[in-house]
C-alpha cells in the first residue's frame, strides 16, 4: 500500500470498497481451479499509485503468477510501472487490464503487451468478444449480480469476466501469444457494439 512517497508492504485487510472482492469472486468463479495471489493496491479511498502496482507485479512475479489482473487503471504513464510490466512481459506473464471503450487512456492497460478489456453488453457471462478496433482488444460481461444491494458494472468487471474465460478455456499454458490467438477463435461477437443496451444476458 502507498504511505504518502513510500509503498510498504502489510497484511492484508479487509476490503475497504468491496471492489476487489468482487472482481476476485468473478474470476474465482470459474469451473476450473483458480489459486489466487491477492495483493491489495487500493487506498480506502479506491485510489492506488504507479510505485504501488509497480510493487505489486513484482511481488506477483516472485509468487510465480501466471496471469497478471487489474481491474482499474492510472490516468497516467509513469517509468516505475511501464518497467515493471516489460519486465512481467519478458518473463512471459499474461496480462489483462480494464481498459474503458470511451474515454480517456488508461494504464497499465496502455502498455503494448498487455490485453485490454472492457465491457461489451452482448456477452453473457460465458460469452466474450473480439473488438479489435481502437484502444480496446476484447469485451466481456459488463455487469456483477453478486451482490443484490450494489450492482457493479464497466470495464473493470468486464476485464475480471475475460480473465475469467481465460483461466476456464485456455487449458495449454497461459502464453501469450497462443492465447491472444485463441480469444479470438472464442469469441462470440467481432468487432465493436453497435447499440449499447443497458443489461447484459445470462
Amino acid at each position: 500500500m502507498d504511505e504518502g512517497d513510500r509503498v510498504v508492504e502489510r497484511e492484508p485487510v479487509e476490503d475497504p470498497i468491496g471492489h476487489g472482492t468482487v472482481v476476485a469472486g468473478i474470476i474465482e468463479s470459474s469451473t476450473r481451479p483458480v489459486q489466487l495471489l491477492v495483493a491489495q493496491v487500493l487506498n480506502g479511498r479506491g485510489r492506488s499509485t504507479a510505485a504501488t502496482l509497480a510493487a505489486a507485479i513484482d511481488w506477483a512475479m516472485a509468487q510465480r503468477a501466471e496471469l497478471l489482473h487489474f481491474s482499474l487503471g492510472l490516468g497516467y504513464d509513469r517509468p516505475v510501472l511501464r518497467g515493471a510490466i516489460e519486465r512481467a512481459i519478458a518473463a512471459g506473464l499474461l496480462i489483462v487490464a480494464a481498459m474503458p471503450a470511451r474515454g480517456a487512456t488508461a494504464y497499465p492497460a496502455s502498455y503494448p503487451g498487455v490485453i485490454r478489456a472492457t465491457g461489451d453488453a452482448r456477452c453473457a457471462r460465458e460469452e466474450i468478444s473480439h473488438l479489435g478496433v481502437g484502444s480496446v482488444n476484447f469485451g466481456a460481461c459488463p455487469m456483477d449480480y453478486s451482490d443484490p444491494a450494489r450492482v457493479c458494472r464497466g470495464a473493470s468487471i468486464g476485464a475480471a469476466y475475460l480473465s475469467r474465460f481465460i483461466v476456464t478455456h485456455i487449458t495449454a499454458g497461459l502464453r501469450p501469444a497462443t492465447t491472444w490467438e485463441r480469444l479470438i477463435r472464442l469469441a462470440a461477437f467481432r468487432g465493436p457494439e453497435r447499440h449499447y443496451r443497458s443489461t447484459a444476458r445470462g
